[in-house]
């Protein structure tokens, strides 16, 4: 599932080419994508541009030029493409936005949803989301602060939207390595240096995965050299069974909370 890497990656290369385009065509090919009757879609954004586009945990918002908000989360296995028709994966479409010969196609929205909003609507549908862990008032004393309410195990917790908002099974899992913390602790065992080491790996792993265009491969355009770039640099994640980057060690992969958790004993206190 994207994270806020993956999300970043989409918004700064999308706001390179569609924003202030207008929108001059709109498909939907599976309606349980969108949140209003079709021919209501289709006349809200047919027309309209795209005036910025903003990032929410693991959602982006594509603000139209009339106040209304696209509001998309791509969930498990959702994912897009902008080309041309020749140019579009052999795969199928739930929705498609045309700027002329080129479309943005959203692709594998099984689970995933772009809804059209107004921007109270998008603000209320986010209002109960965690801080972002990036945000500049997002402090180590904040983090600390706020993991210590929480009677749990790490990786749940990392990884609940409402505590901390974008980080999921990939980061939570790289962050506790680059930390040296195992991410099936108990957060009540933690000392207060390891809240430390935790906060500046949240931050490093985080700006690095954005810097090399987080872990998902699938190009967003043709001759598109960015997005995926991190995958090849997961020490842990989606590894188990590989050896440790730093020891040799194998990797664990177990589940915890009915999800997969990746990490090793020997590097991992």
């Amino acid at each position: 599932m994207p994270e806020i890497p993956e999300m970043e990656t989409y918004r700064t290369l999308l706001s390179q080419r569609i924003v202030r385009r207008p929108i001059t065509a709109a498909v939907v090919e599976r309606e349980k994508s969108i949140n209003v009757p079709v021919d209501t879609f289709r006349r809200s954004v047919e027309g309209r541009a795209i005036a910025t586009i903003s990032r929410r945990a693991k959602h982006l918002l594509f603000h139209l030029d009339d106040g209304g908000v696209l509001l998309l989360h791509l969930m498990l296995g959702g994912w897009m493409f902008y080309g041309t028709e020749r140019e579009k994966p052999d795969r199928t479409t739930q929705v498609v936005l045309s700027f002329g010969e080129r479309s943005l196609y959203f692709i594998g929205l099984r689970l995933g949803y772009l809804h059209l909003l107004t921007s109270g609507e998008a603000e209320k549908r986010l209002a109960e989301l965690g801080p972002e862990p990036l945000a500049p008032d997002f402090t180590e004393e904040r983090m600390t602060r706020l993991l210590k309410s929480r009677r749990t195990v790490l990786k749940p917790t990392m990884t609940d939207q409402k505590t901390i908002a974008g980080i999921g099974n990939c980061y939570a899992d790289e962050i506790c390595f680059d930390a040296g913390i195992l991410p099936t602790r108990k957060i009540g065992s933690l000392a207060e240096e390891e809240f430390a080491k935790l906060y500046r790996s949240m931050r490093n792993v985080l700006r690095e995965a954005i810097r090399f265009g987080g872990y998902m491969e699938n190009p967003l355009f043709p001759g598109d050299a960015l997005t995926g770039g991190f995958d090849s640099r997961c020490a842990v994640y989606d590894r188990g069974g590989e050896p440790c980057v730093r020891c040799g060690g194998p990797l664990v992969q177990e589940e915890l909370a009915s999800r997969k958790v990746f990490y090793c004993t020997r590097c991992q206190r």
